[in-house]
């Protein structure tokens, strides 16, 4: 059924319209926990998983849920390393990171290609109805809304952008470790970093990154910045194998209610569409696996309830994320532009059990009085100003 247009329509027990990270895990642990269902996966693309690659930390997924990330990974380090104007720092916790190539290869390996709509326009979706291009209707037990964010113009927020590149070396490198932040880099529209990852012995993924107060970039800036990193850590570039851009979302407030309205109404969404992501590092990866296996695990699939699970774990994760919003809006409206860095830089002076609990959005009321502890590294006055939301407009 990949890539077919065919007009006949089609039921099943559940089907996941958006066949990224988050819809990829969803259809990945339903295969293996709930064989049973007869499910849909369906995205736009030729391919699942897009162009991406995602890294996480090993603390990020609980223990009893690696079954679902160890088949994805490519490559792990043992550590990793910060850098800042005034100190650099290595920290031991596993890092990981997966290829959507990786993703695509197993969804199709482990979902029958009946259950495989690649290519596919999506038209319409309800809780239990998805319409396809040349009207083909798939009738659902459930719907689940994968594709990616709703309308931002609901939340108040900052912006996270960047543009990576996998570069091919003419010479062995001689990194051992991923650099998560490498902030020692000239400041440029924001608080800028370059996260850097070492594929083998001659192979480095370079992406250069802004937390910005606008969205809007140009790739051919940062592709030349790029470039003259490489440059400066004497790597000789063969050729650039891969390239991948992307704006996300740094939430410091606003309106859950029609932000998940806007991402197709009272269905049941998952991913960035039902906001499920680190409010400080838009991180998805941790939450897409605690919400595929908690979809996987639930005994009725039923479209409207699933819409209200998903809710309230929306709602749960909003909350929980308040803390997150607050250091936000710290960070963007109490330091200068070129002067945000000197937040992380501090943070990355605590203890690595906090840092690890922060990147996994679960911070403790300890953690939060160490992080808020000690003298600021933004002006106190703007700081007290800037704790209180602004209001989104409706």
């Amino acid at each position: 059924m990949d890539s077919d247009r065919s007009r006949d329509n089609l039921k099943c027990d559940i089907a996941i319209v958006g066949g990224g990270l988050a819809g990829g895990l969803i259809a990945l642990a339903l295969a293996r926990l709930r064989p049973e269902l007869k499910l849909v996966l369906i995205d736009q693309d030729k391919s699942f998983g897009g162009n991406h690659i995602w890294s996480f930390f090993a603390s990020d997924i609980a223990p009893e849920h690696r079954w679902l990330t160890a088949p994805l990974v490519t490559y792990g380090w043992s550590g990793y390393e910060v850098h800042f104007p005034s100190h650099s720092r290595s920290i031991d916790n596993i890092y990981y990171t997966i290829e959507s190539e990786r993703l695509d290869w197993l969804l199709r390996n482990n979902l029958p290609q009946s259950s495989l709509f690649s290519g596919r326009e999506v038209k319409a979706v309800s809780p239990r109805l998805v319409v396809l291009d040349g009207a083909q209707r798939i009738n659902a037990g459930g719907v689940i809304d994968a594709r990616g964010a709703g309308d931002a113009h609901h939340l108040d927020c900052g912006w996270q952008k960047f543009t990576g590149q996998l570069l091919q070396l003419k010479d062995p490198h001689d990194m051992k470790n991923p650099i998560i932040m490498d902030a020692t880099v000239e400041q440029h529209d924001g608080y800028r970093f370059v996260y850097v990852l070492p594929f083998g012995m001659d192979k480095v993924f370079v992406e250069d990154t802004y937390y910005s107060d606008r969205p809007d970039f140009d790739p051919r800036v940062m592709r030349r910045r790029i470039a003259a990193y490489a440059e400066a850590k004497g790597w000789q570039v063969d050729r650039v194998v891969r390239e991948e851009t992307g704006v996300l979302p740094v939430v410091m407030g606003g309106d859950l209610d029609n932000y998940w309205a806007s991402g197709s109404g009272r269905t049941a969404k998952a991913g960035a569409r039902g906001a499920f992501f680190h409010p400080v590092t838009s991180y998805s990866l941790p939450d897409a696996v605690r919400n595929a296996i908690f979809i996987a695990e639930q005994p009725d699939l039923d479209g409207d309830k699933l819409n209200m699970l998903m809710r309230q774990r929306a709602d749960a994760h909003w909350k929980s994320g308040k803390f997150y919003r607050m250091l936000n809006r710290m960070m963007f409206r109490a330091s200068m532009p070129n002067e945000r860095y000197k937040v992380l830089e501090r943070f990355y002076t605590l203890k690595p059990g906090l840092i690890e609990r922060f990147y996994s959005g679960k911070t403790t009321g300890g953690d939060k009085a160490r992080i808020l502890s000690g003298k600021p590294p933004v002006p106190v006055g703007k700081a007290i100003r800037a704790l209180r939301p602004r209001t989104k407009k409706r």
